[in-house]
């Protein structure tokens, strides 16, 4: 290894104040996710986007994040974590920024995009802390579960505040709010995180070649899939893109085959264990975010309530899931391990977005949807945190940069996978409702098959052979 891996401090005095940093970036991030999705029939009214052009809100961020996330965890690796954390802190405020002041919707889509550029630094920068700096077991389930638990309070918080914001100053503001937290927790890193040192002789051996085909066929496939409900799935955006993009990544494995001190190293990704977790990840953040797409359209097109009421009926699924990953997650993980605390995460979450789905009829609301919002809630926070518990488990400090990227990778690529089919789906119909109830029964197949493939895990990884 010819890094200076960054080490956070070891002392109880910084950890408690180290983690809520941590946690307080994933709030940061996740707010953003849902707020701009109870936001985005407002956005496309005020942009001129389509029915399925609105998407493009979410997806050039899935773009921006999943083209550059492999890049950006090896450069955890390389150049150090509070380097890249501050950097991806930086560039996601300033994207806020200009987001909240696009005057059309080509400003805000490129603005979204580097937005992503900026998560791509930040996602494995915090994960590769969290790893680092808490021990294996206890100690960072613990942290997982603050982490998640964090993440699902910027959803509900971002579900009531996009309401909020959109109704009372216009949907501007669901990005003016990430800047003053992003200048918060940029000010705040050097004081509570370690230096990262300088940077090894290594650095001049960067897989360039590497980090180009990654780059470039990550964006691709996202791009490809984003593509398919808008442009037709034979078209040369659709398909082309997606076809251009595999061909790439299958070119990238051979030269990280070939390379010294490749930007993959592909011993991590031949294991059980990491290839199935990217596989269960891929899934449950397809499903997600599909889930997530059917509820809102649900809500505010087909019973027609407004961004503030819609906020509020997300808040019930996001207060349990805080609960479950902060609290059931940890007990769960220590007592029944990795293996098979996810694949019941993942089971149970199906079952719940079933129960929503079920609850979705022409005349329902508010408590119909009720009992799948509160089955699906608990067992999505429970999932979350074994996931990116599986995802760094076994894995040495100095190869956490590239974990953390290899799982964020699969968490938006699936993302951008699931949104783009279950919108196809769920727009097949000319009947809206049928074609969401469609969609909904699909997410929570799906989500069931990825805890079965759960089971797939190693019962106990361990460390060896996965360095980098």
């Amino acid at each position: 290894m010819t890094l200076a891996t960054s080490r956070a401090p070891t002392d109880a005095g910084r950890s408690g104040p180290r983690l809520a940093l941590l946690a307080f970036t994933q709030l940061i991030v996740a707010l953003d996710y849902n707020i701009v999705y109870v936001a985005l029939p407002d956005i496309g009214t005020a942009l001129g986007f389509s029915a399925r052009s609105v998407q493009w809100v979410v997806s050039a961020y899935a773009i921006g994040l999943g083209g550059l996330l492999l890049l950006g965890g090896r450069a955890v690796d390389k150049l150090g974590a509070r380097r890249t954390f501050m950097l991806g802190l930086a560039l996601y405020g300033v994207a806020s920024l200009a987001g909240g002041l696009a005057p059309g919707s080509g400003v805000l889509i490129a603005a979204r995009a580097v937005q992503g550029v900026g998560g791509a630094l930040l996602t494995p920068a915090t994960l590769a802390l969290i790893y680092r700096g808490f021990e294996e077991g206890p100690a960072r389930n613990r942290a997982l579960g603050a982490w998640g638990m964090a993440g699902s309070a910027g959803l509900a918080a971002g579900s009531l505040l996009g309401g909020v914001l959109t109704s009372a100053l216009g949907w501007e503001w669901v990005f003016f709010v990430n800047v003053p937290l992003a200048v918060g927790a940029v000010l705040a890193a050097p004081r509570l995180l370690a230096s990262d040192g300088r940077p090894a002789s290594g650095l001049r051996g960067f897989d360039v070649p590497g980090a180009l085909l990654a780059t470039a066929g990550s964006t691709l496939v996202v791009f490809g899939l984003a593509s398919g409900p808008e442009a037709g799935w034979g078209s040369v955006r659709g398909a082309g893109s997606l076809i251009a993009g595999l061909v790439l990544l299958a070119l990238l494995v051979l030269v990280e085959a070939r390379g010294r001190d490749p930007l993959i190293p592909l011993r991590l990704v031949r294991r059980r264990g990491p290839a199935t977790t990217m596989v269960v990840i891929a899934v449950f953040q397809g499903t997600l975010g599909g889930a997530y797409y059917v509820l809102t359209t649900y809500l505010q097109p087909v019973l027609g309530y407004s961004a503030l009421a819609a906020g509020l009926t997300f808040l019930p699924l996001t207060l349990v899931c805080m609960a479950a990953a902060l609290k059931a997650a940890p007990v769960m993980l220590g007592r029944w391990g990795i293996r098979t605390t996810l694949s019941a995460g993942m089971l149970g979450a199906g079952a719940g977005i079933a129960m929503l789905t079920a609850g979705m009829p022409a005349g329902g609301g508010f408590w119909t949807l009720m009992p799948g919002s509160l089955v699906w809630g608990f067992f999505g926070g429970v999932a979350f945190v074994a996931l990116f518990a599986a995802a760094g488990a076994g894995v040495a400090p100095e190869a956490q940069g590239v974990a953390s990227g290899l799982a964020s990778t699969a968490k938006e690529v699936g993302g951008a996978m699931g949104l783009a089919v279950f919108v196809a789906v769920a727009t097949a119909s000319s009947d809206l409702l049928g074609g969401l109830h469609a969609a909904g029964w699909a997410a929570a197949a799906a989500t069931a098959l990825g805890g079965l493939a759960a089971l797939a895990l190693e019962p106990n990884p361990t460390s060896e052979g996965i360095t980098s």
